[in-house]
């Protein structure tokens, strides 16, 4: 039923045009539409209209909104207040709300702190976060990130991830851990920050200082359950049994009924050591990992009988044989694969191209196969081996496969120079006949897959094994300190993203990180202002046309709330 209210401001009364129904069995309003003064209703009956606006101003809207909404669902400002405790006397704003904007910033449009207030103000926040002036100067950010210590830190994560898990049900069955490093340009003479090293960069910045990064993720929707910051100097896996330990302690809390058994962790080839496995077999995680092929060469010389097929119409050429075998002193389930279009590939590797003669060194002579699998978001199906190891019956899948092998040479394939041509020097694959069969029937279709072997256990993971990580990190600052806060914001916006997609995705709208915030973007709120006789301009804002996915979001993540009324 729609309605017209009268409410008075300063002395004078506004008239809104409102729409109630029931809610709950109760009788609410569900929107309302501002209509103006008497003064203004009476001027557009007559058709005089308030005439042209003197200017226009557009500000953003739609994912500033939905990301502040998600903000608050998580209750981040408040759990960082309640940790670090209450503000200081001349801050401008808490250090909960600090960071909650930090990371806002990091999902809508990545920017330094020194142009955070230039931003601010060129968006709509200010209307439902009234923040006095100079609370938003860049000096404010780093006096808050100052007043955060690490232990801190590990608490509001842990406090923001319980949560989260109890808001939005994540399912923590499946859970897939993997180390990266990011390049900072930190000078070599800081001795400020020493979480920035010199190590093997994953950017190929070897002449950069980088810091590490290990991260956990649900593989319901990709969500980051723990993260890790540590030196740039140290390998990958001399920490993975920190992120373990810390895994099992987080998660022991989550579930004190013994429930955190079913929890099956999935991890690469990097982190294969003795003690690693020792350790993980002294917890009540299953895991899945993987091996090299060629540590495996009996394993290879399978006979191809043995090999079968897994799911002609989910993985078209795709066969597997399962065994067990002593493996970092225990016996264990190993799952082998041979993928035919990955084996033709690799024969077709052999083969010099007759139009160019010897392909380039630098070339990698595997073309991607045109279009992803209907069957599997983001990549082919040599690529994804969760789905596989459930048709094969396999509790956790398979495992990850090892991208790094894309673009090397054949294994037992000679290679030898030969001299420059058109200027640079190429590289020529001189394929033996005595090897070539014997390379067929050996790792071709399997040198580019590492050998999963799986802990037996309850639960099973989706195809989704491959979460996308939009981690923002430039604008690194310059302290220890700051830089681990800067990477918890990171994280949390990270968090926040893959929420919101999640969100989109059970309500039946399947859109990446980038097409979900493209979409939101693309509500903007419109501000008229009118010149009047005195005084200041008049000002009215609405929001702009919205197509029919975003009418949806705007559904989805109630920015009803957040509309201009007037």
């Amino acid at each position: 039923m729609a309605f017209i209210v009268g409410k008075k401001q300063d002395g004078k009364t506004y008239y809104y045009l409102a729409e109630s129904a029931r809610v709950d069995g109760k009788p609410r309003i569900v929107s309302q539409r501002y209509l103006g003064s008497a003064e203004e209703i009476a001027a557009r009956l007559s058709e005089s209209g308030p005439g042209e606006p003197d200017r226009s101003r557009h500000l953003a809207f739609g994912d500033v909104a939905a990301t502040f909404d998600m903000l608050r669902r998580l209750r981040v400002a408040e759990i960082v207040d309640e940790v670090v405790g209450s503000r200081r006397v001349d801050a401008g704003a808490s250090v909960g709300t600090y960071i909650a904007l930090a990371a806002l910033n990091r999902v809508v449009d990545p920017c330094s702190k020194l142009a955070f207030s230039d931003w601010w103000h060129k968006t709509a926040g200010d209307r439902w976060l009234r923040l006095p002036a100079g609370a938003l100067d860049h000096r404010r950010f780093w006096d808050a990130m100052d007043q955060v210590s690490q232990a801190q830190l590990e608490e509001i994560e842990r406090r923001v991830v319980e949560g989260m898990v109890e808001t939005f049900g994540v399912d923590l069955s499946g859970l897939v851990l993997d180390m990266t490093n990011f390049a900072t340009w930190i000078d070599s003479a800081n001795e400020r920050a020493p979480i920035a090293q010199r190590g093997h960069s994953k950017q190929k910045r070897s002449d950069l200082r980088i810091c590490g990064l290990g991260l956990v993720v649900s593989t319901d929707g990709g969500v980051p359950l723990v993260s890790l910051a540590y030196p740039g100097n140290r390998p990958d896996v001399t920490q993975f049994a920190t992120m373990v330990n810390e895994l099992v302690a987080r998660f022991g809390t989550l579930y004190p009924d013994g429930k955190g058994e079913r929890l099956t962790l999935v991890y690469d080839a990097g982190q294969n050591s003795g003690d690693n496995y020792e350790t993980l077999d002294h917890t009540p995680l299953h895991f899945v990992g993987s091996l090299p092929p060629s540590d495996h060469p009996e394993l290879l010389a399978t006979a191809k009988n043995r090999y079968k097929v897994v799911d002609k119409q989910a993985f078209p050429g795709l066969t597997a044989f399962e065994t067990t075998k002593v493996v970092f002193g225990k016996q264990r389930r190993l799952v082998c694969c041979h993928f035919r279009w990955t084996a033709r590939q690799a024969v077709a590797r052999l083969r010099p191209d007759p139009r160019q003669g010897a392909p380039p060194a630098h070339r990698d002579p595997i073309t991607p196969r045109p279009g992803p699998h209907p069957q599997i978001q983001g990549g082919s199906p040599g690529r994804d081996s969760c789905h596989i190891g459930a048709s094969l019956g396999v509790p956790g899948g398979l495992g990850h496969a090892d991208r790094r092998q894309a673009g090397r040479a054949s294994p037992r394939v000679p290679h030898r120079r030969q001299g420059p041509s058109d200027a640079r020097r190429r590289a020529v694959r001189q394929a033996d006949p005595v090897h070539r069969q014997d390379t067929r029937a050996g790792l071709l279709g399997n040198h580019r897959r590492r050998v999963p072997f799986p802990r037996s256990g309850g639960s099973r993971l989706p195809p989704d094994e491959g979460p996308e990580r939009r981690l923002v990190l430039a604008d690194v600052p310059l302290h220890e300190q700051k830089i681990r806060v800067h990477i918890f914001y990171c994280v949390l916006a990270l968090m926040v993203a893959k929420l919101m997609v999640r969100e989109a995705d059970r309500a039946g709208m399947h859109m990446s990180v980038r097409a979900l915030l493209s979409s939101l973007s693309g509500i903007e709120e419109t501000v008229l202002l009118y010149k009047g006789e005195r005084g200041r301009p008049r000002a009215r804002r609405m929001l702009t046309e919205q197509d029919a996915t975003q009418h949806r979001l705007y559904d989805l993540f109630g920015l009803d709330a957040y509309a201009p009324t007037r």
